[in-house]
């Protein structure tokens, strides 16, 4: 296949494994090069074509060289409105009433399903959580200039960025959780409000970044809380031109290369990032070539390409708090114009007053508060899917925990409200008691559901019984309901056997109220809630946003003198 380049972006920045590691050659819609395919294609769970044309890509797939990937929207353009609605909180022209017409607006939640939303803590504040999603959309002359081929104009846009940004409940500290695009995953059910079209949940798992396709960003909101239980209280949907824009309106952002860098292979391949050794403050193109590189920096995954986004943001973070030019009224109303006709938002963020406010409360974190991590995976064939990390940095989020390690001891939560719907009479709760104790090191202990099952039965739970034909694995009991008026029922069951009430969890994938006895309860009959871990996982990947020491890893085969 004949490979082109347009600005100089790279050829294959779709993939997220090193490039020698990749079989098919195709061209990029993300970056400036002419696709030989549609921009919709996609790849569901256990498919043996993968999304990139051609290659093996179903989950599964253990063996044989991975495929390219098709497109890869800057994952950096997630935070971007995040960081310079911080850096240009107080500035009066923010008020100016036509910037409210250049934000456009979606609704927020297209699934069916809920996640209430956090308790407040002792002193009554709760965090806020905002969905970042970067669109590949292809539907303006700068945006396909930017990063498509003419097959691709017009097409279904996909959710390529996706960034959860979590400001704490007291405004301390701020946590940003990435998630790779070709994440496989289960899509619910979504309905576009606009023309009322239902879209099915997905059978089996498929890559994340289809979700958007799905009515819009709020499918992608309702994708994430069945995920990750974590309520989201906004979205903020960027594209391309507004992130080119936004970077030459900063004025340049300094980063850091440990040897000088070209990258360019033999075949053409590579963002065309040059770049000497040392630290050069980019902007524009150039900085769209550092957020793109994967050729020329350490094993030339999209991990590497990952950790120069995040390096990327947190020294923007400290240009717009420090660089005294940025007080300048034409270059701020310069910043705000173009972030906000790069925006679609939730109907919570549909006017400058509110995105101001929303400043307010960012601008209170300070840059050594701030932790960049993304969603810890492992390879699934050619694509990703969640790890029982990945579940531990959710649960922090959940939980409102600092990913720095640096909270003070938390007060004692207020005890949850009641539930809409109290609990029924203990003798007429229908109870499935699941034996999960099997982890990884350990067969399943036998015998535990009967045990437990027993126990709910001695308590006056005459409905409970063991289900032997279902053998999960969990590293926690836990108690699961299927829809709100069964939560009472679910927290009563808890609360007999000293389940506390944090393990009580709503899921579709139970048809009635259901115990789960976990590897923390192998063995006995009273309960003991095991001591969290509340330490964010290595494999997070977790940078400080004050660490200005930060500077990429060149390959070897990359460089010049």
């Amino acid at each position: 296949m004949t490979r082109s380049s347009v600005q100089g972006e790279d050829t294959d920045e779709g993939a997220t494994h090193a490039p020698e590691r990749a079989e098919t050659v195709r061209g990029d819609g993300d970056n400036g090069v002419g696709d030989t395919e549609g921009s919709t294609e996609s790849t569901t769970e256990g498919s043996t074509e993968d999304s990139t044309g051609g290659g093996p890509g179903g989950e599964g797939e253990a063996e044989g060289p991975r495929p390219r990937r098709r497109r890869r929207v800057l994952r950096w353009t997630a935070v971007v409105l995040a960081v310079v609605l911080a850096g240009t909180a107080g500035a009066g022209y923010l008020y100016y009433e036509h910037l409210n017409d250049n934000i456009k607006q979606d609704a927020l939640n297209l699934g069916d399903s809920k996640v209430a939303a956090p308790t407040p803590n002792a002193a009554g504040q709760t965090p806020l959580n905002i969905l970042v999603i970067g669109s590949d959309a292809r539907d303006s002359e700068e945006n396909q200039q930017l990063g498509g081929a003419r097959e691709t104009f017009g097409s279904t846009p996909l959710a390529d960025v996706q960034m959860l940004v979590h400001l704490s409940a007291d405004r301390s500290n701020m946590s940003v959780v990435s998630m790779p695009r070709d994440t496989l995953l289960e899509i619910p059910k979504c309905t576009d409000p606009d023309d009322g079209e239902v879209y099915p949940a997905s059978e089996g798992r498929v890559m994340t970044n289809q979700s958007l396709g799905h009515g819009g960003p709020g499918c992608t909101v309702a994708t994430w809380q069945e995920l990750t239980g974590i309520h989201i209280d906004h979205f903020v949907m960027v594209d391309f031109a507004g992130v080119v824009s936004m970077a030459d309106a900063v004025g340049g952002v300094p980063v850091c290369v440990d040897a000088s860098i070209h990258s360019r292979d033999n075949s053409g391949h590579g963002s065309g990032l040059k770049l000497a050794k040392g630290t050069h403050p980019v902007k524009g193109e150039q900085a769209l070539q550092w957020l793109r590189t994967r050729y020329g920096f350490e094993d030339g995954s999209d991990l590497a390409r990952a950790k120069a986004q995040h390096m990327y943001l947190n020294s923007m973070v400290r240009v717009l708090r420090e660089n005294a030019t940025l007080s300048s009224p034409n270059k701020l109303r310069r910043l705000a114009e173009e972030a906000t006709e790069a925006l679609t938002v939730d109907p919570g963020l549909d006017s400058v007053k509110k995105l101001y406010d929303l400043s307010n409360e960012l601008r209170r974190v300070k840059p050594e508060r701030i932790t960049m991590t993304t969603m810890p995976n492992r390879y699934v064939g050619a694509r990703v899917e969640p790890t029982e990390d990945a579940e531990q940095l959710f649960r922090l989020v959940r939980e409102d925990i600092a990913l720095d390690g640096r909270d003070a001891k938390k007060k004692p939560d207020a005890e949850p409200e009641p539930p809409a719907d109290p609990a029924a009479p203990d003798d007429e709760i229908a109870v499935q008691v699941r034996n999960g104790t099997r982890t990884d090191e350990l067969g399943t202990a036998p015998g535990r559901a009967n045990t437990v099952t027993g126990l709910l039965v001695e308590r006056g739970f005459a409905k409970a019984v063991a289900d032997p034909s279902v053998l999960p694995s969990e590293d926690r009991t836990v108690v699961r309901y299927p829809s709100a008026d069964l939560e009472g029922d679910a927290r009563r069951v808890a609360k007999s056997l000293g389940i506390p009430a944090s393990s009580v969890k709503r899921s579709t994938d139970v048809s009635g109220v259901t115990l789960v006895v976990g590897a923390d309860w192998r063995e006995g009959t009273a309960y003991r809630a095991p001591e969290s871990d509340d330490r964010t996982p290595e494999s997070a990947e977790a940078l400080n946003g004050a660490d200005d020491s930060a500077c990429m890893h060149v390959n070897p085969a990359f460089t010049w003198s």
